[in-house]
């Protein structure tokens, strides 16, 4: 199963534009839109709770929810625009509420990370309306993937410089979608 997960408020998003014709050649997706399902930052209450459950090995609750369903992907892809030079922070409040030890990683004798999740490729799609700054959204992405995670490959996909006055932002998304063979 793909995981789509959605962080484009804007419902005329150019980044959800590239990430739906990434999703058209991957096949059947489930998405998750984080603003939608009304996920919250964790707060001293529902950390507190969360931490008493894994202490336990109780993962049934439904706050794991979102965790479960992100171990379990095949393949996962997140659309998120950059935004003043990240992404949009309920991006953070998913990656906050599906980061649970004992359910997407572990931690190993010597106290360092070991990832549970199934799947072997993460897409980060990403737009920008000028200069794309890799290192303060997709490496932070990469990094937890790969390190934390333990997804293998991530991949980048953007489109970057489409406000800038005298570009064509159209002309500049169906480069991008050529480019990395989108259609």
């Amino acid at each position: 199963m793909t995981l789509y997960i959605n962080c484009c408020p804007r419902s005329n998003s150019r980044t959800a534009r590239l990430a739906e014709k990434l999703l058209n050649k991957l096949g059947e997706y489930e998405e998750i839109d984080p603003e939608r399902e009304e996920l919250v930052p964790l707060n001293e209450e529902r950390l507190n709770y969360r931490t008493e459950l894994i202490g336990k090995g109780d993962y049934s609750d439904d706050i794991f929810m979102y965790a479960k369903q992100f171990a379990a992907a095949d393949i996962i892809v997140i659309a998120a625009p950059y935004w003043d030079l990240s992404f949009p922070a309920e991006l953070k409040t998913y990656i906050e509420n599906i980061y649970v030890t004992g359910i997407v990683s572990r931690y190993d004798e010597n106290g360092r990370p070991v990832g549970l999740c199934r799947a072997k490729t993460l897409y980060y799609v990403t737009t920008a309306g000028g200069y794309y700054d890799e290192r303060y959204s997709f490496d932070y992405i990469k990094d937890l993937a790969e390190n934390y995670f333990g997804i293998n490959e991530s991949v980048l996909i953007k489109a970057e410089m489409l406000d800038i006055v005298g570009n064509d932002p159209e002309r500049i998304l169906a480069e991008c979608i050529e480019h990395y063979h989108l259609d």
